[in-house]
């Protein structure tokens, strides 16, 4: 069956929308704010075998680790018709243990979507502590059918819900990430009837086709040969990674991470989807704009990490910051090895953290990323203030944070002079500072407080990220690492500063080229 490019364009869009609507209607019917109001999910289609199709413009490091998740199901618990699987197990191809993964079968095809829940048990409200092994992070789900014929399994429903906090929240937002599958298979449906079948079933597979060919004449253009860079998280963690290009027209990248730092008891560990994940992402980065994002991209790939390192950590190993910190890392190191077979293309590091911050008081959690600076590129200054890389979510409006918990936002606002210098400026971070109401459990997860993101070209590292604690009673702030548990009471205030992001080229005179500074400081409210 042979599709022309104007076929392709109108199948890759239909089945995006597919996602893209998933996506909108469990924004709406979520619950927690982390959902509703920061975008922390993600929704794609796939075929029968798993294989994905189409993702929304989601979170990527979801996205990229999806497929070993709908794979896990398809081969342990396959849904039939009415049924939905449910799994969080970094060992199936789950990120960390508050991503819940629902996916539901609609023929030929599969629907999936994946949600951060503000928190699933453990030691640490907001499932985001500094547990030494993943029995301390919270409730480890392997796929299981939490519906059954279009009936909720309500027996196992209320064992997650016994091992959570805030149990009617967490219900609502599983509620809605299953009611949202719904509208993914409504659709699919229709598109069936309009164009058969055998007709869309063809087309998931040409748009593969596609892609893989993009993909490897993305590969072609690359400069062949062996390229190495090593970049590394707060505390020495390393992460090295070595590209083959391959010098034959049909040969695959293949990326490996040997001699990357052995596995930690610290919550920095990814399982080998994330740091899939992960390269699947800066490959894509590559790629022609306009190219659908599928399984055609995987098809070029060979991704080797050592089982028992922090690229790809063995069971009982921490794995809640692998998700969110070092999957930022990996993609700084490839980016940075890139930049070795694609020079003149490739960006400074951004600000290389998610800043992830959980709050727990009595009977509530809260958990958010903190935006920072991006990395200048060839073309141009990094921005401000935004979400970059592996994570693709919203800031959280002040109003929101203030609504559900007893706390007070004093200062929001760009940090002027944070990123790094260059003939392109990196972008800015952000100066948070949150004053406390009530007594509360706060932990932070971040990284870049040791080792700057780079610049490139010639360009300066950006600013290190910083965070003060300074209690009701007293003068000054104490500083805080980039990793803490903090008990907090009413009056005290956390201040977070995130980092900038590195410059790109030689400065030519002695002010950044970024057209941002002449921005004011007002806050991002």
């Amino acid at each position: 069956m042979s599709f022309s490019a104007a076929d392709l364009s109108v199948f890759d869009a239909l089945f995006c929308s597919i996602a893209e609507e998933m996506g909108a209607a469990l924004e709406r019917a979520a619950s927690s704010i982390n959902i509703k109001e920061r975008r922390d999910l993600s929704c794609a289609v796939f075929d029968a075998a798993g294989n994905l199709i189409a993702q929304a413009a989601h979170v990527p490091v979801h996205l990229g680790a999806m497929p070993m998740s709908v794979h896990a199901a398809l081969a342990h618990r396959p849904p039939g018709p009415g049924d939905v699987v449910l799994l969080n197990d970094p060992w199936c191809g789950g990120t960390h243990l508050p991503d819940l993964t629902a996916i539901a079968r609609e023929g030929p095809f599969l629907v999936a979507n994946r949600a951060h829940h503000a928190d699933v048990g453990g030691a640490a409200p907001g499932s985001l502590g500094l547990a030494r092994d993943i029995h301390g992070e919270g409730v480890r789900i392997p796929p299981v059918r939490i519906v059954k014929g279009g009936e909720f399994d309500e027996d196992l429903l209320a064992l997650f819900l016994a091992n959570v906090r805030a149990p009617r929240e967490r219900r609502e937002d599983l509620i809605a990430q299953v009611q949202t599958l719904k509208r993914g298979l409504t659709r699919l449906r229709e598109a069936t009837e309009r164009h058969g079948e055998a007709r869309l079933v063809a087309a998931g597979g040409a748009l593969r086709e596609a892609t893989a060919r993009a993909a490897r004449a993305t590969l072609n253009a690359l400069k062949p040969g062996r390229h190495e860079f090593e970049d590394a998280l707060d505390g020495g963690l390393q992460i090295r990674v070595a590209l083959e290009v391959p010098s034959s027209p049909e040969g695959r990248l293949v990326v490996d991470f040997a001699g990357s730092a052995p596995q930690t008891d610290l919550p920095l560990n990814a399982n080998l989807a994330v740091t899939n994940s992960a390269v699947l992402y800066a490959l894509a980065l590559l790629l022609p704009p306009g190219t659908p994002l599928n399984a055609g991209v995987q098809d070029v790939l060979d991704v080797r990490a050592h089982e028992g390192t922090i690229v790809n950590a063995d069971y009982p190993a921490p794995v809640a910051g692998g998700n969110v910190e070092t999957s930022q890392r990996i993609v700084d190191a490839v980016l940075g090895a890139l930049n070795l077979a694609a020079p003149g293309r490739i960006p400074a590091a951004s600000q290389g953290t998610m800043n992830n911050l959980t709050i727990g008081t009595a009977g509530r959690t809260y958990y958010e990323t903190i935006a920072g600076g991006a990395g200048a590129g060839p073309n141009g200054p990094g921005a401000s203030a935004v979400q970059t890389h592996m994570t693709n979510t919203r800031n959280t409006p002040i109003e929101a944070l203030e609504n559900v918990l007893p706390v007070r936002v004093n200062t929001l606002r760009i940090a002027r002079g944070t990123g790094g210098v260059g003939q392109f400026a990196g972008g800015d971070g952000i100066e948070k500072e949150i004053e406390f109401r009530e007594p509360a459990i706060v932990h932070l997860l971040s990284d870049r407080r040791e080792r700057a993101p780079y610049g490139l070209a010639g360009g300066a590292p950006g600013t290190r990220g910083t965070a003060e604690h300074r209690p009701a009673n007293a003068n000054e702030p104490r500083k805080l690492p980039g990793r803490f548990r903090l008990e907090v009471q009413p009056g005290d205030t956390l201040r977070i500063r995130t980092p900038g992001g590195g410059g790109y080229g030689v400065p030519t005179d002695s002010r950044p080229k970024n057209p941002q500074e002449k921005q004011t400081d007002g806050d991002l409210r």
